[in-house]
This record gives C-alpha cells, structure tokens and sequence, in this order.
C-alpha cells in the first residue's frame, strides 16, 4: 500500500510539538493515525518481531536525560546540560563529587583537568560515596512531569547516563589513568564495577518507581576512533559480568535496553549480542555500521543516523526522501532499527518523520 505523505503544516493532518535531542528547538511534526499503538510497536521493533513501522523518535518517544531528573544545587548536577547547550564555560560536580567541565564550543563536559576522587582504585570502599536518592528531588521532579508533560502514548525512555568504566575513569581523574588501573589492579576494579552494578540497577529500580519506564539508554563509551581502550579478555575477565548484571536486571523488568558506546568498537559487538542488548547506539563514522547490520542484525537492533546525512546541511525534498529511504533498507530488515535526529529545521523534521513512518510502513508490509 502507498502511503500519503502530508505537505509541511498542511491543514487537517493532525500534529505534535516536541523538541530536539541535544538542543532545545521546539518542532512540529505529523502524527499518523496508525494501526497499533506507537508503545506497541516500539517493542516490536526492539525485539525484532515484525514492527510495522521504523519508530519516529519525535511521535513515538518522549525523553529524558540524566541532567532532567532532578533539579540543579548550587555548583551540583545530575550531568551535563544538553537540552539547554549552554553558551559559556563553567565548572560543575556530578553526585558522586567528580569536577566537570562544560566547554561551551565542543557542546560538551569534560572532566576537569587536576581534579579527581580517587587516587588509587584500590582505595575506592574508603574514598568514593554512593549519593542517596533522598538527596536529590527525584520524587517532585517526575510528579512534576507525570502531571504536566507525559504522553501515555508515547515510549517513556529515560537516559541513565554514565556507566561502568566511564565512572572508573571519572574518579581516578582521566583514561589513561582508569585503563593503566585495569591493567595493574584487575581485582579491585572488578570489586568496584560489581558494587557500580548495585548503584545502576538500585538507581533505575527507583526511577521505575517514579515514571512508567519502557526504554533505558546506559553509556559506557569503550573505544577511540582508533580502537577499542580495553582488550577482548579485559572485556570477558572485567567489564562483561558487570554489565550483564545491569542488563539482564532492566530487561527482566521488561524494559528496552540501548548501550550508547563512542568509538570503534566492532570487536565487541558480539559480546553486546551475547549480553542481549536490543539497541546500539555508536558512531557511525569509526564503524561499518552497515556491515553490522548484515552480520549482526538478527541479534542486535541499531539507534541509527539518517546514513549520509550531514547536520545543517540543506537537502532538497527528493535528496531526504533519498536518505530516508535508503536508511530504512540498509538498517531496516526485519526490525530493530529507530533512527535519530539532530536537526532543528522544522520544514526538514517534518519531512524526515513523514517519509520514514510511510516507508517504512511499505517497506515492512512488503518483508512481512
């Protein structure tokens, strides 16, 4: 069936206000009425079990990062502030007192130069403190969001940030530090990702107290653009156990789980497979996302930039259409895929999600 694409604005086709990820441009875009719930596909979708249609991130999925959960103290957040991208320089301590620096130009945290926790990972039971949730204004903030801003229609996904080795290295003040701390002290790192593991599945088992969780993004960036930082047998001996206790935890309360992990990390895409991640969120420019998908598609779902499309470059109508589409067959087979957007153009967002909800609504009408 051929699927009518509605002009931009067009009068009677129904609409929905959203923003974008990593900004703060409000947008409009068509809503479709479609034959089961956008809640209901978007679980197809993960679990590659004949979706529909590719989830459209603006329709299907309201969102909230780290820094959204609770209110800033005085010099403290949750984490960066990417849905405002603020245009200065400052300096902030995260929960567990790591000093961050956002860098206004990058549109990005870093950790501050100097300043760490801990010294010597074989210190971390004496040093580091595990933030109370009663710390924080979890509580009103969701009420708060339940009340004023929930869509039961939509995915309720929640990005819980930063994960096992990224918070090692948070503490010990730098990657170089954290790495030579896997190799030198393999056994006391292990002790701190299993107690980490506790901290993560305590923390998103509240937060399934206070929004009716369907969808988790966990970061743990793994790799440069060169290479992975950790071997394959640091992997199986340090980071796998850990990270499949938070796994197997969010998935058994029946939830969708994304791993977003920055770098060229091909070689363990097998081991996310055998973790039984639903969706990978990487770059595309350090990996043959693509051949991925071909090795890897019936295992691993893909949260996946429109392929080739350059951000604030101008396409015109037939180039998106293009691009559209030809994401859709690349990453679309059998499900598993949603892509996202980073674009604040209102005229090109309306484009994309209305070509990609109707192709793909074609496409998988003709694999099914």
């Amino acid at each position: 069936m051929k699927y009518q694409r509605p002009g931009y604005l067009e009068p009677g086709v129904g609409t929905t206000k959203s923003r974008t990820a990593f900004g703060s441009v409000e947008t409009i875009t068509p809503v479709f009425d479609t034959p089961i719930p956008r809640r209901e596909n978007f679980t197809h979708a993960a679990r590659r079990d004949k979706p529909l249609w590719a989830p459209v991130a603006p329709t299907d999925i309201q969102s909230l990062l780290i820094n959204q959960l609770a209110d800033e103290k005085p010099g403290e957040q949750l984490g960066p502030r990417f849905t405002e991208m603020p245009d200065h320089d400052y300096t902030f301590l995260d929960a567990f007192g790591n000093s961050w620096s956002w860098v206004a130009s990058a549109g990005g945290a870093m950790l501050t130069p100097g300043k760490k926790v801990l010294d010597d990972v074989r210190n971390w039971e004496k040093t580091i403190k595990f933030p109370s949730f009663g710390d924080w204004n979890f509580k009103e903030t969701a009420e708060k969001y339940m009340r004023d801003t929930y869509d039961p229609e939509k995915v309720m996904h929640i990005n819980i940030h930063q994960g096992l080795t990224e918070m090692l290295v948070a503490f010990l003040g730098g990657y170089g530090e954290g790495m030579s701390a896997l190799a030198e002290e393999p056994e006391a790192c292990s002790d701190f990702f299993a107690r980490f593991a506790k901290f993560m599945t305590d923390f998103f088992d509240y937060l399934d107290t206070l929004y009716p969780i369907d969808f988790i993004t966990y970061h743990d960036d793994w790799g440069t653009e060169r290479d992975t930082f950790f071997s394959n047998k640091m992997m199986e001996e340090l980071v796998y156990e850990p990270t499949k206790t938070i796994v197997d935890h969010i998935k058994g309360r029946g939830k969708v789980f994304e791993l977003h992990s920055c770098g060229k990390i091909e070689r363990f895409v097998p081991y996310m497979c055998d973790l039984g991640i639903d969706f990978l969120q990487i770059q595309r420019r350090a990996n043959d996302m693509p051949e991925l998908k071909k090795l890897y598609g019936d295992r691993i779902g893909f949260n996946a930039a429109f392929e080739g499309m350059e951000p604030g470059k101008d396409y015109t109508d037939d180039e998106l259409t293009a691009i559209v589409r030809n994401t859709v067959d690349i990453y679309g087979a059998k499900g598993g895929l949603y892509p996202w957007y980073l674009d604040g153009n209102p005229e090109r967002i309306w484009k994309l999600a209305s070509e990609l909800y109707c192709y793909s609504r074609e496409f998988y009408e003709k694999e099914q």
